[in-house]
């Protein structure tokens, strides 16, 4: 797995930014705001998603996995080899499997997950024995907002309890 900090940043930061509206969206519907973008090798969105765990009763229920999903559906394919996913935040176990299992081709993130994290903070699924696709992986992409956002949300959350 190749992490870095490379051009085209600007681009990165538009699609990112995209799915930190997404995210926003989460947030005001309770959910833990992460969103996420599957653009395609022609820098095209053809799935957008943020997380409905709460609003549709169902653990899978990440942006991750309905981006993913979305996208097959779109390319009428489970492989998404030329595809890039934008997420606001580090995949967990089950996302990570799913990007590789969709054969991503680049993965693009902003805030690292320090509790679930499965790219590179708490585990690497990526590089593990256990993966037989090689992804490339993009971190820290618009990442003060990202964790911003996230860190808003949850502080929100305890004051109201």
């Amino acid at each position: 797995m190749d992490i870095q900090i490379a051009p085209p940043y600007k681009q990165h930061s538009y699609w990112m930014q995209q799915a930190v509206s997404l995210a926003q969206l989460a947030g005001e519907a309770g959910e833990v705001p992460v969103g996420a973008i599957v653009v395609d090798g022609n820098n095209n969105a053809i799935s957008a998603a943020q997380n409905y765990r709460e609003r549709h009763h169902d653990p899978t229920a990440h942006a991750e996995v309905i981006a993913l999903r979305l996208a097959g559906q779109y390319l009428h394919s489970w492989h998404l080899n030329n595809c890039t996913l934008y997420v606001t935040l580090e995949p967990c176990p089950m996302c990570a499997g799913a990007i590789i299992q969709a054969r991503i081709k680049l993965l693009v993130y902003g805030a690292d997950d320090p509790k679930s994290g499965a790219v590179r903070t708490v585990c690497n699924i990526p590089d593990s024995d256990c993966s037989y696709h090689r992804l490339e992986v993009l971190g820290g992409i618009l990442e003060s907002n990202c964790r911003q956002q996230l860190q808003s949300w949850f502080a929100q959350k305890r004051k109201c309890r």
